[in-house]
């Protein structure tokens, strides 16, 4: 059985970090476009960071640049989201979603239509 699932998520004070995992099992994650994605209450599910697995090149969003690393460890069939400097405006729901490479090569990060496989998201809330 294909799966997506995410865990490290939770209660975070502005400023401090959180590391999410996004653990892969019926299927290896050596070729694929992995994502992360977050949606917050009343708002559009953003696209955050893209990885690919085959050779570890990422992208970003504008809003996390500088802030969020993601990687992979394809031992352990899982990539990471490690964020540091969170703000208030980082709470969502972050899902984390494959694909196939051609997302990446093409450019197309953070079109959720083309991801095949989906997490069922991870709670992140950035509050003092």
């Amino acid at each position: 059985q294909v799966q997506l699932v995410e865990s490290g998520g939770g209660l975070v004070q502005p400023g401090g970090s959180l590391r999410l995992s996004c653990a892969a099992s019926g299927f290896t994650l050596d070729y694929y476009a992995i994502g992360w994605f977050r949606q917050a209450p009343g708002k559009e599910r953003e696209g955050v960071s893209c990885i690919s697995t085959s050779d570890g090149s990422t992208d970003y969003a504008d809003s996390v640049k500088g802030r969020f690393t993601i990687s992979r460890d394809n031992a352990k069939n899982t990539v990471y989201l490690q964020m540091n400097s969170l703000k208030p405006e980082d709470t969502a729901v972050y899902y984390c979603a494959a694909g196939p490479p051609i997302i990446y090569y093409s450019g197309s990060y953070y079109l959720a239509r083309l991801y095949d496989y989906w997490g069922q998201g991870t709670q992140v809330t950035v509050s003092s």
